[in-house]
């Protein structure tokens, strides 16, 4: 734990050392969380000792003000630490003080009073065309029962063919996609409904599934079962593409959502333009669909050289 460098008093010491193991007992957060967040107080109490010229007490986190914690914040700045740092300096030190508060030791409202860094807006991951092709055919599914493995290319084929959410996909009925349908009308975030079309290959894969299906299929009820008849949960769709990462050998970033990257990810780069994109993965705002644009960086040199007199 490394306690031995930090100059605090043992009483707070010995509190931190109960907070975290309720951490690991109790909530049971991953290893690699919790050497973040003894990483994290260890650094802070340092720094509040450091701060007042003596070592850190209860007494002084019961006094803490907005101020020291935003100096803490600004110091590890300094250090080097990014907005993601920060961010979960600040988690780790919020769940300590919440730790004491529950025992009446000190007041946490000057870490409540704190906004988090904000995150930068991390590049979406898509699957390139061939990765993405692959996923979605119904040869590549790993189920043994032939109806599940139908039922998996079909959500699959909806989010990389439609950019459709994840659960987009699980809340559609047999009514949405009836026979020789062109397009699609999914009600998004916000009740917002949107028009996507749909390209030939996406109602095969759901006939072929409602083919297999042995359970009743009612028109207003959902499409897509489980292994019961109910409805089917996310989870084991994301449970599925994490055996097919496996089978393909496929990066990390290979998810589910990522199919929904890979659609918009490959409208651009074959010349869609982005109020479209937007509209068919119904973002409320453009700026949302722009980071596309960062994904597709290559394709936008290439007009560039194409196009701009001194390329």
């Amino acid at each position: 734990m490394n306690d031995i460098l930090i100059p605090a008093t043992p009483e707070l010491m010995e509190k931190r050392r109960q907070w975290l193991e309720s951490l690991q007992s109790e909530r049971r957060l991953a290893d690699n969380t919790l050497e973040a967040y003894e990483r994290d107080t260890r650094q802070f109490l340092t720094f509040l000792t450091g701060h007042l010229g003596e070592p850190a007490r209860l007494a002084d986190v019961h006094t803490l003000r907005t101020a020291d914690l935003r100096s803490f914040l600004a110091h590890r700045r300094r250090e080097g630490s990014g907005a993601r740092s920060l961010g979960r300096h600040l988690a780790g030190l919020r769940s300590f003080l919440r730790y004491l508060e529950r025992q009446d030791l000190v007041n946490a409202a000057a870490a409540g009073a704190i906004r988090s860094p904000k995150q930068p807006k991390s590049l979406p991951k898509p699957l390139n065309d061939r990765q993405a092709i692959e996923v979605v055919s119904l040869k590549a599914q790993l189920h043994e029962e032939p109806w599940i493995a139908a039922r998996d290319a079909a959500v699959l084929t909806l989010l990389y063919g439609c950019g459709l959410r994840i659960s987009e996909a699980l809340d559609l009925t047999p009514a949405d996609i009836p026979p020789e349908a062109t397009s699609l009308r999914v009600t998004g975030k916000g009740s917002k409904t949107r028009l996507v079309p749909l390209l030939s290959i996406v109602p095969r894969a759901v006939d072929e599934y409602k083919r297999l299906c042995p359970f009743d299929l009612p028109p207003q009820e959902p499409l897509f079962r489980g292994a019961r008849g109910g409805k089917l949960q996310a989870a084991i769709i994301q449970r599925e593409m994490q055996k097919l990462r496996g089978a393909l050998g496929l990066p990390d970033s290979a998810t589910p959502h990522a199919l929904r990257h890979s659609f918009a990810t490959h409208l651009l780069s074959g010349g869609g333009d982005l109020r479209t994109i937007q509209e068919l993965l119904g973002h409320a705002s453009l700026s949302t669909t722009q980071v596309y644009t960062g994904v597709d960086s290559a394709r936008l040199l290439e007009v560039y050289d194409r196009a701009h007199p001194r390329a």
